[in-house]
């Protein structure tokens, strides 16, 4: 499975940002699918994931301000995210888990910047 990213940039804080992974080589629409974040100097963080039938997760950090939701027709995942701060930048990274708990990323691919100025 090659996943990949796209939809980062650079926003102020307050704004909203909807970042999406196109999944190829295989159909997703069976697994668990989750975005995690890397902030600069940091170690990598989970922030939300959807079951195949749509059973969502967050980490207590967005909850309430992203929203993750897919397309299994289109092989997609997306991100929508609101009420932005800057403690949000980080790279995001959309990953395949195999099981539900614990979540990891057993595919993922290289993610997309989004930076939030204050």
């Amino acid at each position: 499975v090659q996943l990949q990213a796209s939809g980062g940039g650079t926003v102020q804080t307050g704004d909203s940002l909807r970042v999406s992974c196109l999944a190829s080589g295989r159909a997703v629409g069976s697994y668990n699918m989750g975005w995690f974040r890397q902030p600069p100097g940091k170690e990598r963080e989970f922030v939300a994931a959807i079951k195949p039938s749509g059973t969502t997760r967050y980490a207590e950090s967005v909850q309430g301000r992203f929203t993750i939701s897919r397309d299994n027709a289109k092989n997609t995942i997306d991100l929508q995210m609101s009420s932005l701060k800057p403690t949000d930048t980080a790279r995001y990274i959309c990953a395949v888990s195999l099981p539900w708990q614990p979540l990891r990323t057993d595919y993922q691919g290289r993610g997309t910047q989004v930076t939030v100025s204050s």
